[in-house]
């Protein structure tokens, strides 16, 4: 487990720029709460999401392609088949931190971050992990 506190602090470095891809303007899905959150907490985040024009007031990006800088995090919080294209565009734009909330992972997704040298996070939920640390 030490290995993953040690991974987990280094994705919540302060100085990381954050993506969060599904993030949502409704109050009540995951992806909302965990923009907000990390918006919240000082972290500079970009929304992804794109069936949204902004989130919280925040411009919301359709793509990672269109983000104004590249992000050392990318936070997923979609069905695990977007995240298997998301963690292609990931290795495409050298993103080399994966954190995929619980319910987005799949085998297939981990196996490729694994096998592209992307540190990837799962199981585990960036909001709980944020406030331990």
């Amino acid at each position: 487990m030490d290995s993953n506190k040690k991974l987990i602090d280094a994705f919540l470095d302060k100085r990381n720029i954050f993506a969060v891809v599904g993030a949502s303007k409704n109050p009540e899905k995951y992806g909302h709460m965990v923009y907000k959150d990390l918006k919240e907490a000082g972290y500079t985040v970009y929304p992804l999401n794109p069936n949204a024009d902004e989130v919280l007031g925040d411009k919301c990006y359709a793509e990672l392609s269109e983000l104004p800088k590249t992000p050392d995090v990318v936070d997923i919080v979609v069905p695990p088949d977007i995240t298997e294209n998301i963690v292609r565009e990931c290795e495409k734009k050298g993103i080399s931190k994966v954190w995929m909330q619980p319910g987005s992972e799949s085998d297939s997704a981990i196996a490729f971050c694994e096998d592209n040298n992307i540190e990837v996070l799962h199981g585990v939920c960036v909001m709980v992990e944020r406030r331990r640390s």
